[in-house]
């Protein structure tokens, strides 16, 4: 039996790059973001989750749908799967990375191998779409 991680996900895209963050204690790359809570809906999720990873206020009504993507869960058992449902949103503030994260980097498509399956298919996507290069 398949089990599914609901997750909420950033992407910030400046310059053909896009913002990734490197958690704590970790070597893979992820999109800001992460787990709903029950009952969560996506911009509240969205919201609280960036600023508690990079201290910076998603613009209300900003959400923008980019669209949901699902691929093995790094780090995960076999039959676990997640499912990414990735937004743009404009934000106020200054970047910067919380306790939990340990930086975060503006990467291109030709950096998805640091990155999570998932996080992999959605490159692929945005360069097909060419929102990064």
């Amino acid at each position: 039996m398949l089990k599914m991680i609901d997750k909420v996900a950033w992407i910030h895209v400046q310059d053909k790059k896009i913002l990734s963050t490197l958690s704590r204690g970790k070597q893979t790359y992820y999109l800001p973001g992460g787990k709903r809570e029950p009952g969560e809906p996506d911009e509240a999720c969205l919201t609280r989750e960036i600023e508690e990873e990079l201290n910076v206020q998603i613009t209300p009504g900003s959400l923008q749908y980019m669209g949901t993507f699902e691929a093995p869960a790094h780090g995960h058992a076999e039959n676990v799967l997640v499912k990414m449902t990735c937004y743009s949103a404009a934000y106020t503030g200054t970047l910067a990375p919380s306790s939990e994260i340990e930086c975060y980097r503006w990467l291109t498509h030709a950096d998805k191998h640091l990155c999570s399956a998932v996080d992999q298919i959605i490159f692929d996507y945005l360069l097909s779409i060419s929102l990064i290069e």
